[in-house]
């Protein structure tokens, strides 16, 4: 597999670049990847402006060299830039159908890392949201995944179903943040750097 040379990293609903996921592989990636060139955009409420974004920073990338990484919302993101653009993702208890999960969400919300700043999720953004649902993965073994069976905002199994034969980690618990993601940057690095999963 061609070396990587360029990484993408999709935060989820409410969060931003200030996540301890996207700290800690924003970290990796100088330590050990310093070549690649990494991004780690914050994502407008809006999924329509979001994905704008995302294929604006992107669409210059080869496809066969990037990979893109998606937590939550982000996840959901990540496999509609995959199914676009036939790049690898990885995705990180993704969100399956936030259209139908966010509908409860409508109104003012708040960020996590800057809670004093408030934005607006509106109704039209659950119909964007599944303007861009990808009916089926064309090549599910161009994703890899960890979902948690702890996670208690989204369906583990749901989520199993939905990427079945991607290259996948199962928790047995852990949450819907992935708290102990540490313990999970080896095989993370793993399927960056080669592909697959450590056996």
């Amino acid at each position: 597999m061609p070396a990587l040379s360029h990484l993408l990293y999709l935060h989820g609903f409410r969060s931003s670049p200030a996540s301890f996921k996207a700290r800690m592989l924003g970290r990796w990636r100088v330590e050990h990847a310093a070549q690649v060139h990494w991004l780690c955009p914050q994502l407008p409420p809006s999924p329509a402006q979001a994905w704008s974004l995302i294929r604006q920073l992107s669409d210059g990338w080869p496809a066969q060299t990037m990979a893109v990484i998606g937590s939550s919302l982000g996840g959901y993101y990540a496999t509609a830039l995959a199914e676009a653009r036939g790049c690898r993702a990885l995705v990180l208890n993704p969100a399956v159908d936030p259209a139908r999960d966010l509908q409860a969400h409508v109104g003012i919300q708040t960020q996590y890392h800057r809670p004093d700043e408030q934005f607006e999720f509106r109704s039209e953004y659950v119909d964007e949201l599944r303007t861009l649902y990808p009916a089926t993965l064309t090549r599910p073994q161009r994703y890899g995944a960890i979902i948690a069976r702890g996670d208690e905002l989204l369906d583990w199994r749901e989520m199993v179903a939905r990427y079945a034969g991607a290259d996948m980690l199962v928790l047995d618990g852990s949450d819907h943040a992935l708290s102990d993601f540490e313990q999970h940057l080896p095989w993370v690095q793993r399927w960056l750097t080669m592909g697959q999963s450590p056996r």
